[in-house]
């Protein structure tokens, strides 16, 4: 069992946007570490404060994750971090070590895990 973390951040508080960059990034993480939904544990979603449209599960359930035990939550309000912020902590199946697991940070949020960086 691994866990992978991503983010994403969008340019304002749209549903429709939020589910275009939750998709986007749910893709992208399962595509990276080549995994299929039936290897997902479960899905943890936070999003920054200023994001109150939509629940990300709802846009990963839409995406064909339904089965997957998914849970939101707000991310801790700290000075001056990245707004509009959507991150992930993916418990999954998987064969890959720890330094095989691709974390995915799309849309300039790299700028969070610089110690990631290629």
């Amino acid at each position: 069992m691994r866990g992978i973390r991503g983010a994403t951040q969008i340019e304002r508080d749209d549903a429709r946007l939020m589910q275009e960059a939750v998709v986007e990034l749910m893709e992208e993480l399962l595509r990276a570490n080549s995994l299929k939904p039936e290897d997902l544990i479960s899905v943890i979603f936070t999003v920054t404060s200023d994001l109150t449209s939509d629940f990300p599960a709802a846009s990963a359930r839409a995406m064909g994750l339904g089965e997957v035990p998914l849970l939101c939550s707000t991310e801790i309000p700290v000075p001056n971090s990245l707004p509009r912020t959507i991150r992930t902590l993916v418990h999954c199946e998987t064969s890959r070590t720890q330094k095989q697991i691709a974390h995915i940070y799309l849309r300039g949020t790299s700028v969070l895990r610089k110690d990631l960086a290629q």
